[in-house]
């Protein structure tokens, strides 16, 4: 007797389902379940017929589909996650249906419509390790699509795959359409807002850059001191440098009223510095102007710049809070130049740059020896150092970091930007996060706009086992920084305080939105690999592990409190037993 000759054929396979569909049904079965009907009625439906695919079949909370294109799937895939991106604007978190897709494509048999064979298998782990509303794919979809379509493809290195015998590489597809969606939904504060967007050097030397940076984050720095308006943190203005701008596009994207553009032009001798502020609502100028000074005037002008701006927005403004907001942070240019050179080196986060702060810093020290912030960015350098692995020996970071971060608030009690990064590392490095914790406080009493503050306000109340205030102050801190690249910190932040909490699904959404844009931050696959254990689900901790030892290879149960941070002895204690049972090593 002959065996029936099945029917196989090479294609594109894209499977799909919702990240968190038990936590969503848990919380409300029917309106999740309508919710999703919906989308797959009148988007993903769609875009499937659109890009010339089939529906496999539709498997409760997920679905597979067959294109006889690659170029197709991804296209679909794209469309889809970007479409949901959309939808999701206005939808509050605990709600939100995220989809996880993977693509593969190989030779796959066809019984009865249905379609099996490893080229299934490898789809269907791919959308198993993609992040809610990521895509994943396969070595050989992205060999296919490279150069077909207009995005990239980023390299996750060889993943063992579950029952999948051979190491498949996968790519993530990042997704710019999908961030920017979200931030449409910024609502315009109930204050005054602004956002200070990077001023043009327009000197003939390039390496001025650092000084038109210094420039506005001085002005960033004075707005914020205001009470009645609210203003941008610096990270998320300067995403918009070196780019020509729709200034109602930064007013929808950063949630403010207002936004001040300008120049600088600094020669041997003189500087000139230009400003217009603009109503993003409208578009209209409200107010332009120049101001032209020495370099020994840098601060008047400055001052200058800050007091028109406070004076077109609220006119009866009181004096008394624009003298306050003018206070100069050194009498010395020369230190106060190191200082601004340091300041754009730290931004950088690499370890050279560290490196040519901290020396920048201690010049600026030098050069002011009651400089507070310079203390305070110093001893933040050493901090750094050991995270990038420069200073093996926790005592010796201590013996540099902290005497230069007590200096730090002793003489900055009035600047709010030494107080921050001094609490920081009292806090973290000192083991002291009441103090820092009460540095904080005082830091936000003087700039409630410091994003920074609110930041690092978060990981210190986690710290202290106090979750719904870190909650709040991470909160704060992203409104304030909404597109800061950098804010998968906050992510990462928000996953720990919702941990120390005990609500573990919330605590890996967070985290999980990190790790979509950027699959290799360890902060985040601690928290992941944390809360996965807390939570039961140890075979998924294993995988985070897994892709988290080679990165953080010094990880064992006796230095937690040096990576993880001060936390009470029992959250320390529950943390090590979680890790324990997933193989950490005492």
């Amino acid at each position: 007797m002959v065996s029936e000759r099945l029917e196989r054929r090479l294609t594109a396979i894209i499977a799909a389902d919702v990240a968190g569909y038990s936590r969503l049904t848990g919380l409300d079965e029917e309106g999740t379940h309508s919710r999703l009907k919906d989308h797959l009625r009148t988007l993903v439906d769609p875009k499937i017929t659109e890009h010339r695919g089939r529906i496999v079949k539709n498997t409760g909370d997920g679905m597979l589909a067959e294109f006889s294109s690659v170029v197709d799937a991804v296209r679909c895939a794209v469309d889809v996650q970007r479409g949901m991106a959309e939808r999701n604007v206005d939808v509050p978190e605990e709600k939100r249906i995220d989809f996880r897709i993977g693509i593969n494509v190989g030779d796959v048999i066809i019984d009865d419509g249905d379609v099996f064979g490893d080229g299934v298998n490898v789809a269907t782990r791919l959308e198993g390790i993609a992040a809610p509303g990521g895509i994943c794919v396969s070595a050989r979809v992205q060999e296919y699509a490279e150069g077909q379509l207009d995005i990239t493809f980023e390299d996750l290195g060889e993943h063992q795959l579950r029952n999948i015998e051979r190491p498949v590489r996968v790519y993530r597809v990042p997704l710019g359409g999908a961030p920017r969606a979200m931030r449409l939904a910024l609502v315009l504060p109930d204050k005054p807002s602004i956002a200070v967007l990077p001023f043009r050097n327009l000197s003939d030397d390039p390496e001025q850059e650092y000084f038109a940076d210094g420039i506005v984050e001085e002005i960033i720095t004075a707005l914020s001191r205001m009470r009645w308006l609210f203003v941008i943190a610096r990270h998320s203005s300067f995403t918009y440098k070196g780019r020509i701008v729709d200034v109602k596009q930064v007013g929808r994207e950063l949630g403010v009223h207002y936004v001040l553009q300008g120049s600088v032009r600094k020669g041997v001798n003189r500087v000139r510095i230009s400003g217009q502020l603009i109503d993003a609502t409208t578009g209209a100028h409200i107010w332009a102007d120049r101001f032209d000074g020495s370099v020994e005037d840098i601060f008047d002008l400055q001052d200058r710049v800050t007091t028109s701006v406070i004076g077109a927005i609220a006119p009866k403004l009181e004096q008394a809070e624009i003298e306050r907001s003018s206070r100069k942070p050194t009498e010395s240019l020369d230190a106060y130049d190191c200082y601004l050179r340091g300041v754009a080196r730290v931004y950088s986060w690499t370890s050279e740059a560290t490196e040519e702060a901290l020396q920048l810093f201690c010049r600026a020290i030098d050069r002011d020896p009651d400089f507070a912030a310079a203390h305070a960015m110093a001893a933040f350098c050493y901090l750094q150092r050991k995270s990038f692995g420069s200073m093996a020996d926790a005592e010796q970071v201590a013996a540099k970091a902290v005497p230069l971060a007590r200096r730090a608030v002793e003489l900055g009690k009035d600047d709010a930007v030494a107080l921050c990064w001094a609490a920081l590392v009292l806090a973290y490095v000192a083991g002291e996060p009441r103090e820092g914790a009460a540095f904080i406080d005082r830091a936000l009493m003087l700039n409630p706009n410091l994003s920074m503050a609110w930041y690092f306000g978060g990981w210190i109340r986690s710290w202290l086992g106090e979750p719904d205030a870190a909650i709040e102050h991470l909160t704060r801190a992203m409104r304030l920084n909404p597109v800061d690249p950098r804010i998968i910190g906050m992510y990462a932040a928000m996953g720990a305080a919702h941990g120390v909490a005990g609500r573990y699904d919330e605590a890996l959404s967070w985290v999980e939105k990190a790790l979509w844009q950027r699959p290799d931050f360890v902060p985040a696959l601690r928290v992941a690999a944390v809360n996965y254990a807390f939570a039961g689900r140890l075979n998924e901790a294993r995988q985070v592990m897994t892709r988290l030892r080679p990165l953080d290879p010094k990880l064992r149960i006796g230095n937690l409190r040096d990576l993880f941070g001060p936390y009470r002895a029992e959250d320390l204690e529950r943390t090590a037993e979680a890790l324990r049972k997933i193989g950490v090593p005492e």
